[in-house]
């Protein structure tokens, strides 16, 4: 019950928020890195995704990330909404230097409600998309790497995946920072490295997504 309480409280939301946001930034970045292996070969490729999910915990996983996620989602909402209510509409003080707030953080409920749209139909194309088969070694499995090659080569999905993805580094650019201050790494001595590290990391992730859509489209030959 004290544990209820506890993330029923304004700081325990936004703990709960962090919490969900340092697991959800490290899929995102082992994804990402997991992605790479698309200019390796397709064998590779395709054996990576083989092996994730033929895992037998595999359905598991991804209820726990799926909870992540919904819960990350629905907290920030409520937060946000509830922040908005309490402020109200009347005043407005605009901060600049070190208290700034970011052209980020002041958009994280709108890229992130993009973002949302993003993952489902990232989903329904590829993880619930076409199905194409392979063979290696005589062990059959999915094709995925002819189907990521196929939807990278649509230029208005590039165009969409590309702005997506833009927004996600936004989106990481102000969260990661955030995690570190909810974590109670907020002391001005600080500021500046987090900063540095909020910025480094959204956008490594970032242009490492968009480079694989946009390296397939104007580079790749079969």
């Amino acid at each position: 019950m004290a544990s209820t309480g506890f993330f029923s409280s304004s700081i325990g939301k936004k703990y709960l928020i962090g919490l969900t946001a340092i697991f959800i930034s490290l899929f995102v970045f082992t994804h990402m890195l997991g992605n790479m292996l698309l200019f390796v070969s397709p064998e590779v490729y395709n054996g990576y995704s083989h092996k994730l999910l033929t895992n037998p915990l595999i359905v598991l996983i991804e209820l726990f990330f799926l909870a992540l996620f919904l819960t990350h989602v629905l907290y920030t909402i409520k937060t946000t909404l509830e922040n908005k209510e309490a402020r109200g509409q009347r005043f407005t003080i605009t901060t600049s230097g070190a208290k700034a707030v970011t052209f980020s953080s002041k958009t994280m409920i709108y890229h992130g409600a993009l973002i949302f749209v993003f993952l489902v139909l990232h989903l329904l194309t590829f993880k619930y998309g076409q199905i194409y088969e392979a063979t290696y070694n005589g062990v059959v499995m999915r094709d995925l790497h002819r189907l990521v090659i196929e939807v990278f080569q649509i230029p208005s999905y590039v165009v969409w995946y590309v702005i997506a993805v833009f927004l996600l580094g936004l989106h990481l650019h102000h969260g990661v920072q955030s995690i570190f201050q909810t974590l109670g790494f907020n002391q001005p001595r600080y500021t500046p490295a987090i900063r540095k590290i909020g910025l480094t990391y959204a956008w490594v992730v970032a242009i490492g997504y968009m480079f694989q859509p946009l390296y397939v489209f104007f580079f790749y030959q079969q």
